[in-house]
């Protein structure tokens, strides 16, 4: 029947379809699955746009529940009141999202399944994260539609600033079909959107480098890898969640003590389910169970009879009850507003089209607003150039718009510059006030002039979203609390990455890339380079060297810490590319800058790190003290005032050291003249230095070699190893190269051989490969040849040797600081 009262003849089955795919269609857009731009489903994206406008920011006090869930229902939300209570409980529990965008005060429930006390009881406002994804709203950064009754105005999305989907996950069951993406770490996960950002030929695999696999607030172990990687390539896969328990031992007896769940179990329940299987005699063994967790943490303690097999009763357990767990993951979003399953790749490719849209839209904001004072202030300044003319204007005019008006024909004006003069106030005509006007309208046009090159420029945008990632980062990133164990058989992902020469390249302001070998051809001496890296004015590259995707790079730092990487976790990147800031992969300290790089496959008993500071202190440790390298770094050396590391080298035990400094004087010494020592030590004193000289380079020798110097005007010679005598550790050394105001201070030294290859590069960013064998062979004490030619502002800063042939038990390449440059 229709409004009119006349009954209308429809198809039973052909109503019923439209009607269920309305609703179908209604549950899928409007409740069940998360916008793959934000992460967020309706209601939580409504939970958190109203306590934005109620001002429950994280500085504020809170704000009863049952209020911020009465303004979500009568403003944007028109559904039950529970439904709301419900996802406002859940983004404050800490086990359930990983990084909680809401700052709960009371009863917000327990892992044990309890419930949050009743909304008229509990308090919340934002958390400081959430403010991260309502950030900039206000600045036109995306569209608002009309509410249910069209009173109000809502978010069709929020800005987002970090990638909420794969952070926080989401899990809701739709009309056929259904969503679970589980949570991750933020640091792993920016790490990933940076590598993709730089890269955007990317691989899954490549991707899987960075984000090692979900991150589950409850901790807990992943059993292998396979299911990880099925759903990173396809968007579905299953997970072997597995709790974290240790063995322990007691007047002969055992106990299991298990200190972290699997996501989503439910502890109370669990324990009855053990109890449970205890009492049925499915489970034999087990003398006790008790609840030990409090606020310190969790702590179930199984106590076992005294004939039980602590291992094997562990397995049965993880057989039988949720100590072990499977998360069936389903990467399920809104595209557009249509259910898409996704990839790893795709989801992150779809937050960075946002953030850009986010950053282009922000910034015409501000360029329009900017635009609009400016043009106030020109008007301002025309007035202040003919104030006379303007107050006997203004003075002889009968009303306001007549004013306006007279404005505007006499001096060219606009309607709104000439509202902003008439409504001057007299103060605005003393000196002072002038000046402001004038320095606040230069200001205007640089940012103006800024602001229209970002929108010029999808490269700038790209690094804005790289620079304000990092800052969340900084602020919100932590270290992963779920472990990821391989099992018997199961592929490894570096297996799958291949094994290939990759050039690497850091700058003098910690941007590092990876690049392919073949990037850079081989020039004659003399010749001018080619283009290393597009970077910043007062950024150049200063270490650059050649190894295998597979192999450990070590970084020295000038604090005498040491951090590692994987080659193949380094993101990969264009020739003129900038790179990825270190302090994205490394957690390098306030002030640490990183000194030297070595690359190598295995950390070997017989092999031993020789380093060496500026003020000529040498240090010998074992290499396998350094194998565990942990995520923030391991103390290398202790540094004595004022001194800094300047260089490392892997030896065998049996080497000879060369030392060279700026004032161009080197020793020559066997490494047993410096014994092994531990590696929280200080070491010896390497050469002793001359009034106001410092070391500049370390090297192993090989007699077969020889000693190439390089001064800063571009200068060098190769001199052979045999006219550097064998001295004592610790003696002042012998000329090495007679350093002039034409030649300039050395820069660095190394030894070399015909067949090996140097890159040189200077203050502008300019690097040169050459050939060894196309530079001369003299003595020490001539000045050499010019390898690069070099200006009054441009200078040679660093230089890097590239090996011909590969060690088979290690391969080592490191290039070291200019010390004129720190």
């Amino acid at each position: 029947m229709n409004n009119e009262g006349k009954v209308l003849q429809v198809d039973i089955s052909s109503e019923m379809k439209k009607c269920y795919i309305d609703y179908a269609m209604s549950v899928i857009i409007d409740r069940a699955l998360p916008d793959v731009r934000d992460g967020l489903k309706p209601v939580h994206r409504r939970i958190i746009y109203s306590m934005h406008e109620l001002g429950l920011t994280p500085e504020k006090g809170y704000r009863k529940c049952a209020r911020i869930v009465g303004d979500v229902l009568g403003k944007y939300h028109p559904h039950g009141d529970s439904s709301v209570y419900d996802a406002l409980v859940r983004m404050a529990q800490d086990f359930n999202l990983r990084y909680p965008l809401v700052n709960g005060h009371g009863n917000f429930g327990s892992v044990d399944g309890d419930s949050a006390a009743a909304m008229r009881y509990t308090e919340a406002k934002m958390s400081k994260i959430a403010l991260e994804m309502i950030r900039d709203i206000g600045k036109n950064t995306v569209d608002f539609v009309p509410n249910f009754d069209g009173e109000e105005e809502e978010p069709s999305v929020i800005p987002s600033r970090f990638p909420n989907l794969l952070v926080n996950g989401s899990a809701g069951i739709a009309v056929g079909m259904a969503t679970n993406i589980p949570p991750h770490n933020l640091n792993e996960v920016i790490d990933a959107i940076f590598m993709l950002i730089d890269n955007n030929d990317v691989t899954i695999l490549e991707l899987m480098t960075k984000i090692k696999g979900p991150d589950f607030p409850t901790s807990g172990m992943i059993i292998g890898k396979s299911g990880i990687r099925s759903a990173y390539e396809t968007g579905r896969g299953k997970v072997v969640v597995r709790s974290k328990c240790e063995i322990e031992e007691n007047n002969g007896k055992h106990r299991i003590i298990v200190t972290e769940l699997p996501y989503q179990v439910n502890k109370a329940k669990l324990i009855e389910n053990m109890a449970d299987l205890v009492k049925d005699k499915r489970l034999n063994g087990i003398s006790d169970l008790r609840d030990e967790s409090d606020r310190e943490g969790m702590r179930i303690v199984i106590e076992l009879k005294r004939d039980a097999n602590p291992q094997v009763l562990l397995n049965q357990l993880y057989k039988h009850t949720k100590l072990q767990d499977t998360f069936g993951i389903i990467m399920l979003a809104l595209v557009d507003g249509k259910p898409q399953y996704l990839n790893l790749k795709q989801m992150l490719q779809h937050y960075v089209i946002f953030q850009e849209e986010v950053i282009r839209r922000r910034t015409q904001f501000e360029l329009d607003k900017a635009r609009a004072r400016a043009h106030i202030l020109e008007g301002l300044k025309i007035a202040l150039d003919h104030i006379d003319e303007v107050i006997n204007i203004i003075r002889s005019s009968k009303t306001v718009n007549e004013a306006e008006e007279r404005l505007m024909d006499k001096f060219n004006l606009s309607e709104k510059q000439s509202e902003a003069i008439v409504e001057m106030k007299l103060r605005r005509l003393t000196g002072l006030e002038r000046e402001k006007i004038e320095e606040e309208l230069a200001e205007l046009m640089r940012t103006i002039e800024y602001l229209e090159s970002v929108l010029a420029d999808r490269n700038m945008i790209l690094n804005i979203i790289k620079d304000e990632l990092t800052e969340i980062k900084a602020k919100f990133g932590d270290e992963r609390k779920t472990l990821i164990e391989s099992v018997e058989n199961e592929i490894d992902i570096e297996d799958l990455i291949e094994d290939e020469d990759v050039v690497i390249t850091l700058t003098h302001a910690g941007y590092i890339k990876r690049l392919p070998a073949d990037t850079y051809t081989a020039q004659r001496r003399g010749g001018r380079g080619i283009q290393a890296m597009a970077t910043k004015e007062d950024d150049f590259v200063e270490h650059i060297f050649i190894t295998s995707t597979h192999n450990n790079i070590l970084f020295f730092s000038n604090q005498g810490k040491v951090y590692k990487l994987k080659a193949y976790e380094i993101h990969e990147a264009g020739r003129t590319a900038k790179g990825t800031n270190l302090i994205n992969l490394l957690q390098l300290n306030q002030g640490e800058k990183i000194q030297a790089v070595i690359t190598l496959k295995e950390f070997k008993e017989d092999n031993y790190l020789i380093m060496a500071t500026k003020k000529g202190v040498i240090k010998k440790t074992s290499l396998d003290q350094y194998a565990a390298i942990r995520k923030n770094g391991l103390n290398a050396i202790n540094l004595r005032e004022d001194d800094e590391l300047i260089g490392v080298r892997l030896t065998n035990g049996d080497s000879e050291i060369l030392m060279a400094t700026k004032n161009g004087y080197a020793i020559r010494f066997n490494e047993k003249d410096a014994r092994p020592l531990g590696r929280n030590t200080s070491g010896v004193r390497g050469i002793s230095l001359r009034e106001d000289d410092i070391v500049v380079g370390m090297e192993v020798v090989d007699i077969e070699q020889d000693v190439l110097v390089v001064s800063s005007n571009g200068f060098g010679k190769r001199t052979h190893i045999a006219e550097y005598s064998v001295q004592k550790r610790g003696g002042k050394g012998v000329i090495t190269y007679k350093v002039t105001e034409k030649t300039g201070e050395l820069v660095g030294a190394r030894m070399v051989k015909d067949a090996d290859e140097m890159m040189i590069i200077n203050s502008n960013d300019i690097v040169i490969r050459i050939n060894v064998s196309d530079i001369s062979t003299t003595s020490r004490n001539a000045m050499g040849v010019t390898l690069m030619r070099s200006t009054d502002e441009e200078k040679v800063v660093a230089i890097a040797k590239i090996d011909t042939d590969v060690n088979e038990n290690y391969e080592v390449e490191e290039t070291n600081l200019d010390s004129n440059h720190e």
